[in-house]
This record gives structure tokens, sequence and C-alpha cells, in this order.
């Protein structure tokens, strides 16, 4: 078994892109750093729960937040003399009417690879057109090395790109699979020489589950468990928070460890995990075979994660596909945003990681459904009782693309329960956290790095305004419009045109098309 699992997590790593991508060029965009950098005028959408405020002046001093200045109240003429003075030779950014969030945080973060036809260049402009600027990558699909030195670029802002968090996929570079717990102890030892920031599991005997866990947080790194069907019957998510995981990703171990009447997942006699079409089918009947919502196995797991400090990452967005397939083919922004390469990796194969739609019908979606409703509920109470929730997206998979799936991410926890202001917690805030980066980035406070996320629309009133492509509205004079969309990203103090960076994503995907002749279709409709 211990074999299987290395397999089939070299398999996911081929699909992910484990063969090395072209690196983001030399950054050409952005304005700044600047000595001094005013925004002035906005209404501030912070993190830490306090409502919006507005109109405040924010000043930056070598990407370094100076003051938050409340400089009046809505609807009445600023006094000038209130507001925070310019230095010689600063740059104001005139942003009156407009609203200010910090950076947004992605937890789940895959930078892709050549079997997506992705480029790093791509991808990393999809995120900041979308106001990421931090993401963590939970596999370094692309090697360690190769993501380290986009890592550096990144924090020296020679490219443009997020700030990155690096982990890495246990086992990776192991020549043999770890099957005992010196093994594990002597492969998470080198893991951060190499300068690794964590570790990503998918399952592994418990011995060396609690061996891998336990010496990465002795070392002080941080860890993420995607806890595979394969290994989760005897360790789920709970074992892997008294062990030391500090972050959960999706749900899988969360139903296993409320199993009241069973000890396995109910698998049907011929499912074979290797066929996704199984894997996925069943998964979406996994939450109904838990125990009941307010039941003492329900709260008492809840209790106990919480006083561990775990994070759950669920990463709605990344089956949302599930319950609506249709929907998911037909996003509005795959015709201009979605390469070819990509496109034809969502399609249906029995070999392309995701692209599991064999017999994707009416059953599996309500199935689903019903999956998803659990599933936010506990999510939503797991909050509510004081637990980390964060936002990330695992794009590109499963007809999720790159930066669009970060505002569908947040339309899911607010259709979970959460309020829009929770929301951009989860967004920002809780993310630093989970990452040990919340005296850095996560809110707009005094002392901490200017990442920050500016729009001309109030996201609290519609997450849509938030996609590239913008929200639809009505004129009064009954005129079709689109509205939002992210105007600035901020990034240690650099102002990035958000729609500039989605206007070359654009003409990415148009080159290439050009070139092949490529049309987007349905599937079966070529």
């Amino acid at each position: 078994m211990q074999r299987l699992t290395f397999l089939l997590a070299c398999l996911l790593l081929a699909c992910t892109g484990i063969a090395q991508i072209e690196k983001a060029p030399e950054r050409k965009e952005g304005e700044g750093p600047y000595d001094q950098l005013i925004i002035r005028g906005v209404t501030l959408i912070n993190s830490t729960g306090a409502p919006p405020l507005g109109p405040v002046d924010i000043v930056v001093e070598k990407n370094r937040i100076t003051q938050v200045v409340n400089v009046g109240v809505p609807g009445v003429t600023i006094n000038e003399s209130k507001r925070p003075k310019l230095n010689p030779g600063g740059k104001e950014l005139q942003a009156e009417g407009m609203f200010l969030l910090p950076g947004f945080v992605d937890m789940h973060g895959h930078i892709g690879g050549k079997e997506q036809g992705t480029p790093a260049e791509y991808v990393f402009k999809l995120w900041m057109a979308h106001g990421i600027t931090t993401i963590r990558d939970p596999l370094s699909g692309n090697g360690l090395d190769w993501t380290l030195d986009q890592k550096k670029k990144s924090e020296q802002n020679l490219i443009t790109a997020p700030r990155i968090k690096a982990y890495t996929n246990f086992g990776m570079g192991s020549k043999t699979p770890i099957s005992t717990a010196e093994q594990a102890r002597e492969w998470v030892r080198d893991n951060a020489k190499k300068g690794s920031d964590g570790i990503k599991f998918f399952g592994a005997s418990p011995e060396v589950m609690l061996a891998a866990l336990q010496e990465n947080k002795r070392l002080g790194l941080r860890s993420a468990c995607h806890h595979a069907q394969l290994n989760v019957g005897r360790w789920n998510a709970l074992n892997s928070a008294y062990a030391g995981l500090t972050t959960m990703e999706h749900w899988y171990g969360l139903p296993e460890a409320m199993f009241e009447n069973q000890t396995i997942q109910n698998y049907q006699p011929d499912y074979n995990y290797a066929n996704e079409q199984d894997r996925f089918g069943e998964a979406g009947k996994l939450w109904q075979q838990a125990a009941k919502r307010g039941s003492d196995k329900w709260n008492k797991l809840m209790d106990t994660l919480i006083k561990l400090d775990f994070t759950i990452d669920p990463t709605f967005v990344a089956y949302e596909a599930n319950r609506d397939l249709m929907r998911a083919m037909n996003l509005e922004w795959h015709k201009e945003y979605t390469l070819p390469s990509v496109w034809k990796f969502y399609h249906p194969s029995r070999t392309a990681h995701g692209s599991y739609w064999h017999s994707w019908g009416s059953t599996q979606e309500i199935n689903w459904k019903q999956n998803y409703r659990l599933w936010m509920d506990f999510v939503n109470d797991y909050k509510n009782k004081g637990g980390r929730v964060t936002v990330g997206t695992d794009a590109a998979f499963i007809y999720n693309l790159y930066g669009f799936d970060y505002p569908r991410e947040m339309e899911l926890l607010q259709e979970a329960g959460f309020h829009p202001l929770e929301v951009i917690k989860a967004a920002t805030l809780n993310g630093a956290q989970a990452l040990g980066m919340e005296n850095l980035i996560g809110s707009v406070e005094v002392g901490k790095l200017a990442d920050f996320v500016i729009l001309d629309q109030n996201p609290l009133l519609d997450f849509k305004v938030l996609y590239g492509i913008g929200a639809i509205r009505l004129t009064e004079d009954n005129k079709v419009v689109r509205v939002g969309g992210v105007k600035y990203t901020i990034k240690d103090g650099i102002i990035y045109d958000a729609k500039k960076l989605l206007a070359d994503v654009k003409k990415m995907v148009a080159d290439e098309k050009a070139k092949t002749g490529f049309k987007i279709t349905i599937p079966g409709a070529e």
C-alpha cells in the first residue's frame, strides 16, 4: 500500500507539471516602489472585523504602512489640512470613491506545468489581476529548486508575481518509497535544509505520518494534507491534527473522523480508486455517511481541531463542477482567458487528473449538491466556533481557471453562511496567520507590508465585481454595462494596473489560438 501511495503521488505530480515550465520573464509592469506613496480617499474594507471606513488616506514608506488616517466623512468635502502631507518626490494615488482591501492570499495555488501548458507569466498575471498578492504552492510541482527561484525573484520584485510559499510533496526526490519512521524524519530534515516552507502530504502509514509531522513541527515548518482515500481509513484529519498538521486541504478526512456506524467509506463493490469517475462519484456521497450536524461527534471534532489551532482550507470551487458540470464548461471567461492546452486538459480523459467526466449525470450532481450542503454546514459551524478557515482554489483543474476562481471561492463561502466581512477575513488575515505571516500581511495596519486590492465597486455588495470580466449592470437608460474588476493590485508598494495584466493574458491566449486555429468548443461538439 505504501508503494501504491508513492506511485500515485508521482502520477499526480506528473499531472501538475513536474517537467519544468517556462519561468516568468523580467518584470516590465508596475510603478514603484516609491520612498513615499499616499493612497487618497479610499473606503477601507479591512480584515480585522471592523466595518468599512472612509474616506481614509493610507501612507506607505519604503513598502511599510506608516499611517492610516480617517480624513473626513462620506458626502462632505475633505478638509485638506487634515490630510497627510506628500514628501518631495512622493507619489499620490487618487482613489476617491474607491474601495481598498488587504492583498488576497490563495492557500492552494499550483503554479502549473507543461501538462496543462501554463507558463508562469500566464498564471502569475491571472493571479495578480485578481488581487492575489500571496500564494502557497502546495506541491512545488515544477520542482522545489524551480519554485524557490521564482519565490526569490518575486521577493526581489524582479518578476510580476505574487509572493510565494513553496511546500514540497512528501517524498519528493526520494529514490525509494518512505516506509519507516526514521526514513520519514530524515527526509523531513533534508527538505528543511533545501529551503522548503513546508510539506504537502497525501497520506501514508500511521508510523510514517506521525514521525514526519512531528519532525516537521519540531523544525518549525508548516504542513498541509489532502487525506487521500488510500490511507484515510487508518489516518484521518483528527489523527493529523494531533500529530501536528497545521492545515488540511479540501474535506477528505473530516467525514471519516465522524463515522458512527462504520469505519470505512461505503465503497461500491466494483470501486477502483485509479478510476477517477469512481473516486469522485463515490466521494459525493461521503458527507451523508458521517455524523449529523450538531451531534456529539460533530461538535467534539470541531472543538478538538480548534484547540489544536487547526486550519481548514476547503477549496469549495475546486469541486463545484461536480454539482453543475454544464455551468462549469460554459463559464464566461473560458472563451478569452483559457489557454487551448488548459481547455483540452479539462476535457473528459482517463489519464488527465480531474478530467473524470466519463459518465457524469443528474445522479452524481444531486449527490454532490447534498454533499456541499453538509460540507458547507461543517465549515460555517467551524468558523462560528472560532476555527480558522482560509481561501484556496486549486486551479487549473475541473474547469477552474487561475484568478477567476478566487472570487468564486469567496461567493461559495458566502453561500456557506459567511458574512461578506468574514469572507474577506478568510481571504486575507486568516491566510496570513496560516502561513505564519500575520506580522507582515493580511490586514491594513501600521507596520505591515503594502499589499492592497483597489477597485471602484463595493465587493461586500457583490463579490462578482472582483471577477476580471466584472459584473453586469443595467443603466438608467436601459443599457447593459460591465462594472468592476480589480483596478489596482499593489504588492510590496508597487502599483500594478490589474486590467492591463488581464489584457496581457488575453493576448497570450489569442496569440496561441491564432497559431493553432483552436476554438473553444464543448466536449463532443468539436
